[in-house]
């Protein structure tokens, strides 16, 4: 067998798909879903040019989680990096947080921060 096969590094496709799960918020009705959808549409760079998703990045909404799609490779630091700029400029980054899920590394949740357990401390 040779190495210059067809499964060579042309063959190689690294599909991957990231999930945001935005359920709290959503529910308490801090955020809207749609906007940061629209924003990750907006902003994401594909070649170097935001916004030019083509075929290679899909954002697609389910409920309260927004999933992303690459055909290619897609960085999940990437998606973090966004989705904490968008909570920022939404002006929610002080309350809200983006952590991965304990069950499934392609997850995101976006949490509260505990304020309850840093009162109990203090009384100490």
């Amino acid at each position: 067998m040779s190495r210059g096969s067809a499964a060579g590094p042309k063959g190689k496709k690294k599909g991957v798909t990231f999930t945001i799960d935005c359920s709290k918020p959503v529910e308490d009705k801090i955020m809207d879903i749609a906007s940061l959808e629209k924003f990750l549409q907006e902003r994401i760079k594909v070649g170097g040019k935001a916004g030019a998703l083509g075929e290679a990045v899909t954002v697609t909404r389910e409920k309260s989680k927004i999933i992303v799609t690459s055909d290619g490779a897609f960085s999940k630091r990437y998606l973090k990096y966004l989705t904490k700029k968008y909570l920022k400029k939404h002006n929610v980054r002080d309350w809200l947080r983006v952590i991965a899920s304990n069950k499934d590394r392609t997850v995101y949740e976006l949490r509260y921060f505990n304020i309850a357990e840093n009162e109990g401390e203090e009384e100490d």
